[in-house]
């Protein structure tokens, strides 16, 4: 009499993953990309830190009450700025960081179309979300296409393709 137990099934291997070139596809272009993104973000940042009634006296709105409010808005644009220097800097490992990004520019111009459709701001208003989002879209997700399989590398079996001393 043998014992037969029935076997689990064997645990399958992570999926293999086929060595990747050291650089991206598109590389200049995404540097340079995010490079301009950089700057946009630190100009538009600082200029609203200083001047932080700017884009109400641009749309024709009453001016804020506080507008230390819209000073720190202007800061954490400014530090997205930052971000985006390190993207440039090493776009196989910036993955996440611009996801965060082009998140925030699509949360942005929703957050806009409702305080549009509510009344709560002007319509002029919706030009700044299509320099501040709206034409980063195409670039950041093609960006993120293309840098896909570098991040999934790194998930699944560390980061053999690319040296640190680039």
């Amino acid at each position: 009499m043998t014992n037969s137990t029935p076997s689990l099934p064997a645990l399958s291997p992570l999926p293999a993953l086929s060595p990747l070139p050291a650089l991206m596809p598109r590389r200049r272009l995404h540097r340079a990309t995010f490079c301009a993104a950089a700057v946009y973000n630190v100009v538009w940042g600082l200029y609203s830190g200083l001047d932080p009634q700017w884009v109400f006296r641009f749309a024709g709105m009453t001016p804020m009450e506080h507008p230390v409010v819209f000073a720190t808005v202007g800061m954490v644009i400014g530090l997205y700025g930052v971000v985006y220097a390190e993207v440039a800097r090493r776009p196989e490992r910036g993955f996440m960081l611009a996801l965060v990004g082009l998140l925030g520019k699509i949360f942005g111009p929703i957050g806009l179309a409702f305080m549009i459709a509510t009344g709560q701001w002007p319509p002029r208003t919706v030009l700044v979300i299509l320099t501040n989002d709206l034409i980063w879209w195409i670039p950041f997700g093609l960006y993120l296409l293309d840098s896909w399989p570098y991040y999934r590398a790194d998930l699944f079996g560390g980061w053999p393709f690319v040296s640190d001393d680039e």
